[in-house]
Protein backbone atom coordinates (compact mmCIF):
# COMPACT_ATOMS: atom_id res chain seq x y z
CA UNK A 1 0.00 0.00 0.00
CA UNK A 2 1.17 3.56 -0.38
CA UNK A 3 3.08 5.90 2.00
CA UNK A 4 -0.74 7.44 3.08
CA UNK A 5 -2.37 4.30 4.10
CA UNK A 6 0.79 3.48 5.89
CA UNK A 7 1.15 6.75 7.98
CA UNK A 8 -2.92 6.79 8.66
CA UNK A 9 -2.50 3.44 10.15
CA UNK A 10 0.09 4.19 11.84
CA UNK A 11 -1.68 7.06 13.34
CA UNK A 12 -4.37 5.27 14.25
CA UNK A 13 -2.38 2.32 15.77
CA UNK A 14 -0.19 5.49 18.07
CA UNK A 15 -4.28 6.53 18.72
CA UNK A 16 -5.51 3.39 20.12
CA UNK A 17 -2.06 2.78 22.43
CA UNK A 18 -2.15 6.30 23.42
CA UNK A 19 -6.00 5.93 24.78
CA UNK A 20 -5.00 2.41 26.36
CA UNK A 21 -2.23 4.68 28.38
CA UNK A 22 0.46 2.48 26.77
CA UNK A 23 2.21 5.52 25.02
CA UNK A 24 2.47 8.39 28.12
CA UNK A 25 1.68 11.44 27.09
CA UNK A 26 3.53 15.03 28.07
CA UNK A 27 1.54 18.26 28.18
CA UNK A 28 3.59 20.88 27.13
CA UNK A 29 3.54 24.39 28.58
CA UNK A 30 4.03 27.94 27.31
CA UNK A 31 1.23 26.80 24.68
CA UNK A 32 -2.18 27.92 23.84
CA UNK A 33 -4.00 25.66 24.06
CA UNK A 34 -3.15 21.65 25.79
CA UNK A 35 -0.56 20.14 23.53
CA UNK A 36 0.56 17.11 23.76
CA UNK A 37 3.06 14.78 22.68
CA UNK A 38 3.86 11.20 23.01
CA UNK A 39 7.10 10.89 21.30
CA UNK A 40 9.49 12.93 23.07
CA UNK A 41 11.28 10.02 24.50
CA UNK A 42 11.38 8.72 20.70
CA UNK A 43 13.19 11.95 19.77
CA UNK A 44 15.85 11.49 22.63
CA UNK A 45 16.99 8.11 21.53
CA UNK A 46 17.55 9.21 18.16
CA UNK A 47 19.21 12.30 19.31
CA UNK A 48 21.64 10.16 20.98
CA UNK A 49 22.14 7.82 18.29
CA UNK A 50 22.96 10.87 16.11
CA UNK A 51 24.99 12.08 19.09
CA UNK A 52 26.42 8.74 19.08
CA UNK A 53 27.30 8.02 15.35
CA UNK A 54 29.18 11.70 15.21
CA UNK A 55 31.27 11.20 18.14
CA UNK A 56 32.91 8.22 16.22
CA UNK A 57 32.44 10.32 12.90
CA UNK A 58 30.75 7.77 11.44
CA UNK A 59 28.62 8.95 8.09
CA UNK A 60 25.47 7.90 7.67
CA UNK A 61 26.00 5.30 5.01
CA UNK A 62 28.28 3.50 7.23
CA UNK A 63 25.95 3.09 9.38
CA UNK A 64 23.34 1.93 7.19
CA UNK A 65 25.89 -0.81 5.62
CA UNK A 66 26.47 -1.75 9.24
CA UNK A 67 22.79 -2.02 10.00
CA UNK A 68 21.81 -3.81 6.41
CA UNK A 69 20.16 -0.71 5.36
CA UNK A 70 20.26 2.36 3.08
CA UNK A 71 21.42 5.79 3.89
CA UNK A 72 18.07 7.22 3.38
CA UNK A 73 16.21 5.17 6.02
CA UNK A 74 18.80 6.64 8.34
CA UNK A 75 18.21 9.83 7.21
CA UNK A 76 14.61 9.86 7.64
CA UNK A 77 14.97 7.98 10.79
CA UNK A 78 17.64 11.34 11.93
CA UNK A 79 15.44 13.22 10.94
CA UNK A 80 12.27 12.19 12.64
CA UNK A 81 10.14 11.76 9.75
CA UNK A 82 10.07 7.86 10.24
CA UNK A 83 9.99 5.48 13.60
CA UNK A 84 12.82 2.98 13.30
CA UNK A 85 10.98 -0.20 14.10
CA UNK A 86 12.33 -1.73 17.50
CA UNK A 87 14.59 -4.08 15.67
CA UNK A 88 16.47 -1.73 13.47
CA UNK A 89 16.33 0.59 16.38
CA UNK A 90 18.66 -1.98 18.33
CA UNK A 91 20.63 -2.82 15.10
CA UNK A 92 21.59 0.87 15.19
CA UNK A 93 22.63 1.58 18.88
CA UNK A 94 24.89 -2.56 18.36
CA UNK A 95 26.63 -0.98 14.96
CA UNK A 96 27.76 1.97 17.51
CA UNK A 97 28.78 -0.34 19.87
CA UNK A 98 26.45 -0.01 22.29
CA UNK A 99 23.55 -2.37 24.12
CA UNK A 100 19.76 -1.69 25.31
CA UNK A 101 19.00 -2.51 29.16
CA UNK A 102 15.69 -1.73 30.84
CA UNK A 103 16.07 -0.01 34.10
CA UNK A 104 13.07 0.11 36.45
CA UNK A 105 11.44 3.22 36.47
CA UNK A 106 12.96 5.74 39.14
CA UNK A 107 16.35 3.92 38.87
CA UNK A 108 17.65 5.74 36.06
Amino acid sequence: MGDFFDDTMQGLLEAVEIERGEIPLVQKEDMPAPTFTAYDKEKELIDEIIRLRKAQKMSQSQLAKLTGNKQQAISRIENKEHSPSLKLFYSMVRALGYDLEIVKEGKV
